[in-house]
């Protein structure tokens, strides 16, 4: 939590303004018993109206000279508090960008979508009261409490006991629910990750008349959090009226003092109802610091659980300058006996893959759900670590190679189609930023998306919704291929892209890619043979071991794995109609 202080850096004339003017105020406050003792002793007693007129107006002075310094206060706190959690969400989403795939896996994206919105608000929130309230309210409690011994002093040990009694109350609940408000994110986060995969699968869901378990699913995640909820509220409610039991026994001791003290002639009148202010100052502070206590202990909670994601992970930091490269090795990639595990699994999900392919070829990854062919690719662009074995890019180990710079001379089309909500033109410039529009009708003529483009009123400027939910499947499918293609890769990576497409489109693009000028080594993952038994070299997954290596009619001849799944989709050399 301390770690995230420094963001608070641009902001030192702010966090020390904000409290200045703070303390402005409260020293104006602490004048006011003593002009309202004066008034009740000497103009009320001898009935001096002009000296209570004059009383009056400089009570209105103070006030107007308090306001203005809490609104200086209040500007001060607000500017450092936003801008603080501006530059917050800044750099955990820079943090966030450059974790590895098993980082994110790890920490689940419903957790990071709760640490960069509620998290952050809360501790918005806490800094704000903290330039506001961290130094004003001690400054009343005791400022009030010297004030006391001033009127009185036998009076003011009232005080003596008070505080020292509200401040184990404060700080006694506050130690005790600081790891409470702790679980009640980690609680949000599983209420958060329940409502995002609900929005998320909305048409699985209805497809399979799961609303009602869904629903009663998340009432029972959402219970849970309530519960804990309830819990550290029970506990934080305590402190309004420990508080005030407190403190309304200190003035019932204290009017009884400054009862006898009066009958004796020892103390004024006025001098009680000071002190009676100064109690009632100290009570009002005592409520504010305590809620402070509270948005203070969720901000540090909150501030922990974020300081934990930007101390954990791997970031992705390019190693330096491009290692030199050699036309001989450009284009290719080599895999020497590479094994893959995810974190935390029990199993490898890829077991002593070896392999080679040069620029320009065509390789093909087939084999059944779950047998790798995803983790396979994904180890190309170092979006996971390898667990052991060699990959080499271009002759470079992997290791070796600048992220951004390798990331670059790919292009990878993901399982599942993501588009983003804006026009044709700009999720087609992902690909490469201010492509001209030829350069991006040559990728949608490659990937069989032209016609798209020309059915749109728009055009390139169409305007897609988040995800692209204004287009069918195999639509965004063609469009993200396009995507990867406008930045003319180096590798190509197709992982099972064209699932939406018909036999005749597949057909046309895989065509296509093959006339392509610049040749790229491309990767194609599939389910169907068609895809890939043209590929020059197919590699044949099975549980994550590669079982078979070689070109299609070679697979037939000595792959058992391969040559069932093309016998299931075809038969006597006829695909089937499946």
């Amino acid at each position: 939590m301390n770690k995230l202080l420094r963001y608070l850096s641009d902001y030192k004339k702010e966090c020390v303004l904000g409290p200045l003017f703070k303390m402005l105020e409260a020293t104006f406050e602490l004048f006011v018993p003593l002009v309202v003792k004066a008034m009740i002793d000497t103009g009320i007693v001898s009935q001096d109206r002009p000296y209570i007129i004059k009383m009056c107006l400089l009570m209105a002075l103070l006030a107007a000279i308090g306001l203005t310094c809490t609104l200086f206060a209040q500007y001060f706190a607000a500017k450092a508090a936003t801008g603080f959690s501006a530059r917050l969400r800044h750099v955990l989403m820079n943090h966030i960008q450059k974790l590895t795939y098993s980082d994110l896996d790890t920490m689940g994206t419903s957790s990071l979508i709760t640490r960069m919105t509620s998290d952050i608000n809360q501790m918005q929130n806490g800094v704000n009261l903290t330039i506001r309230l961290l130094l004003r309210s001690p400054f009343i409690v005791f400022g009030a409490m010297v004030m006391a011994f001033t009127v009185d002093v036998k009076a003011a040990l009232v005080f003596v006991v008070a505080i020292p009694l509200l401040s184990i109350v404060v700080f006694g609940i506050m130690l005790l629910t600081i790891p409470m408000y702790r679980r009640v994110q980690e609680k949000l986060d599983t209420v958060t990750e329940k409502t995002r995969e609900n929005l998320i699968g909305v048409r699985v869901i209805r497809a399979f008349r799961k609303e009602a378990a869904e629903a009663e699913e998340f009432c029972s995640d959402n219970a849970v959090l309530v519960g804990v909820q309830k819990q550290v509220g029970k506990i934080s409610a305590l402190m309004n009226p420990l508080t005030y039991i407190l403190v309304n026994f200190a003035v019932i001791a204290l009017i009884y003092a400054g009862a006898i003290r009066v009958e004796a002639g020892i103390l004024t009148q006025g001098a009680v109802v000071a002190l009676y202010n100064y109690m009632s100052q100290i009570l009002v502070e005592l409520i504010k610091f305590a809620n402070f206590i509270i948005t203070v202990t969720k901000a540090v909670a909150c501030g922990n659980r974020i300081q934990a994601v930007l101390e954990s992970g791997h970031p992705c930091e390019d190693t330096g300058e491009m290692p030199q490269i050699s036309e001989e090795n450009r284009g290719s990639i080599r895999f020497e006996h590479v094994s893959f595990t995810y974190e935390n699994a029990s199993a490898p999900s890829l077991t002593d893959i070896s392999f080679e392919a040069k620029q320009g070829e065509v390789i093909g990854i087939i084999g059944g759900t779950g047998s790798g062919k995803t983790t396979l690719v994904n180890l190309i662009p170092h979006f996971y670590h390898a667990s052991s074995g060699t990959i080499t890019i271009d002759g470079v180990k992997i290791q070796d190679y600048p992220t951004a710079v390798l990331r670059q001379n790919i292009g990878i089309v993901p399982q599942k189609a993501v588009l983003f909500h804006g026009t044709i033109r700009e999720n087609l410039c992902w690909g490469k930023e201010n492509a001209a529009d030829a350069e991006l009708e040559e990728a949608l003529c490659t990937s069989q998306a032209l016609d798209i483009i020309k059915a749109k009123a728009d055009g390139l400027d169409e305007m897609l919704m988040e995800n692209g939910h204004n287009l069918s499947g195999g639509q965004r499918q063609r469009l993200t291929i396009a995507r990867a293609l406008v930045r003319k890769p180096e590798f190509l990576i197709l992982d099972d892209s064209a699932s939406a497409l018909d036999a005749a489109t597949d057909a046309a693009l895989r065509k296509a890619l093959e006339h392509l000028p610049y040749h790229p080594t491309v990767f194609i993952v599939s389910q169907r043979t068609a895809s890939i038994q043209n590929a020059d070299k197919i590699i044949v997954l099975d549980d994550g071991v590669m079982v078979g290596y070689g070109k299609h009619d070679a697979l037939l001849e000595s792959c058992s794995v391969y040559k069932e799944i093309y016998d299931s989709q075809f038969q006597h050399g006829v695909q089937k109609n499946v």
